[in-house]
C-alpha cells in the first residue's frame, strides 16, 4: 500500500518550501496566485490531505461545517449565519466561519485551499461567486457544498431572484407616479460573474422600460460598499439639473447613503426624492425605508439542512436549486 503523501512531498512537487505550502493551504492571501496554484496542483496530484485534529473529531461523529461569507461588510450575510447557527444548535456539528471582506471580489484564494485541508466535512458558500477553478476542486475532492444567494452548475443552492426584486421596486415606484429614476449599486470587481447588484439593476431597468420610463446610464452610479461612498455617489446623482425623483439602491446600506446625501442637499425624503433599498435590515426599519425583504435567516437554515442531507448521503444525486420568495416592504421613504 503506497505511503500517504506528506507536506514535504507537496513542497518538492511544487518546488517551494514547506512553509510556503502551509501558507498556501492555511492563509492563501499571503502567497501569489501563481505559487498558490502550483501548490494546489501538486497537492491534487499527490492526493495530499493533512491529518488534523478536525479529521479525528469528524471520525468521532462531530461534523465540521465551514461557512464562507462576507460577514464583516454585509449585515445580510450575518443574518444568514444566524439561520445556520440556529439550525446547527443541538446537533453534533461544529460551525467554522471564514470571512471574505467583499462580495464584489472573488473568493477563490481562500476557497481554493479549503477542500485540501481535511478540516471540513461540508461547506456553505454565502453571497460569493464560485469561479470554475474552485468549483472543479470542490468536485474533485468530494467536499459536499451548498451555495447560498449564488448559483453555479452542479451545486445545490438556496437563492432568491434578484432580478424580480428589482422589478418589485420599479413597479412600486412607477405606481407612486414617478417617471424619473436613479440607481446606486456596488461596483463589481470582476466580469467573471453577474453580481446581485447587476441582477437587481437588470430587473429594475427592464420593468421601467416596459412602463415607458427607461433608466438612462447618466442616472446609474456604482461605488464601493459603504454608507459614505454611497452618499458621495448619490450626491452627484441628486445635485444634477435632471435629478431623479426616485432612487433604488442595491441594498439597505447603500440606500442609507442615498438618504444621507438627500439630507445634506436639503432634499426631503420622500417629498423631493423617494428612496428604496434591498434586504430589510434593521437599518431599513430604523430609517423607515421601503425595501425588498429577503428570507435571510430562513436561507441559512434551509442551506444547512440541505448540506446535512448531502453529507449523510440521503439526498438524491440530482442538484437541488431552491428559490425563496421576495417581498416588498412599503415604508415612509417612498
Amino acid at each position: 500500500m503506497p505511503s500517504r503523501a506528506t507536506i514535504y512531498d507537496v513542497a518538492a512537487e511544487a518546488g517551494v518550501s514547506i512553509s510556503t505550502v502551509s501558507l498556501a493551504l492555511n492563509n492563501p492571501a499571503r502567497v501569489s496566485a501563481g505559487t498558490r496554484e502550483r501548490v494546489l496542483t501538486a497537492a491534487d496530484a499527490l492526493g495530499y490531505t493533512p491529518k488534523t485534529e478536525a479529521v479525528v473529531k469528524a471520525r468521532k461523529g462531530v461534523g465540521r461545517i465551514g461557512v464562507l461569507a462576507p460577514f464583516t461588510s454585509y449585515p445580510s450575510a450575518a443574518r444568514r449565519l444566524n439561520g445556520v447557527l440556529h439550525e446547527a444548535a443541538g446537533r453534533p456539528l461544529e460551525v467554522v466561519v471564514f470571512d471574505q471582506e467583499s462580495a464584489a471580489r472573488s473568493a477563490s484564494p481562500l476557497l481554493a485551499s479549503l477542500p485540501l485541508t481535511g478540516q471540513l466535512d461540508g461547506l456553505l458558500v454565502v453571497s460569493l461567486p464560485l469561479e470554475e477553478a474552485a468549483a472543479g476542486r470542490l468536485r474533485a475532492q468530494g467536499l459536499p457544498a451548498v451555495l447560498v444567494d449564488v448559483r453555479h452548475p452542479g451545486f445545490d443552492s438556496i437563492h432568491t431572484d434578484d432580478s424580480s426584486g428589482g422589478r418589485l421596486v420599479a413597479e412600486h415606484l412607477t405606481g407612486r407616479g414617478h417617471t424619473d429614476f436613479g440607481f446606486v449599486g456596488e461596483r463589481q470587481q470582476s466580469d467573471d460573474h453577474l453580481s446581485p447588484t447587476r441582477k437587481r439593476l437588470s430587473g429594475f431597468r427592464a420593468s421601467l422600460t416596459e412602463a415607458g420610463c427607461p433608466l438612462g446610464e447618466t442616472h446609474v452610479r456604482f461605488t464601493e460598499h459603504s454608507l459614505e461612498a454611497s452618499a458621495a455617489a448619490a450626491a452627484s446623482l441628486l445635485s444634477g439639473e435632471q435629478r431623479p425623483t426616485a432612487v433604488f439602491a442595491a441594498d439597505d446600506t447603500l440606500a442609507a447613503g442615498v438618504v444621507r446625501a438627500a439630507q445634506r442637499l436639503g432634499l426631503a425624503v420622500p417629498g423631493d426624492v423617494a428612496v428604496a433599498g434591498f434586504d430589510d435590515s434593521e437599518l431599513a426599519e430604523a430609517l423607515d425605508l421601503t425595501t425588498v425583504r429577503q428570507p435571510l435567516e430562513e436561507s441559512g437554515r434551509a442551506a444547512l439542512e440541505l448540506l446535512r442531507k448531502r453529507m449523510s448521503g440521503k439526498e438524491a444525486a440530482a442538484v437541488r436549486e431552491v428559490a425563496l420568495r421576495l417581498e416588498l416592504v412599503r415604508r415612509g421613504s417612498t
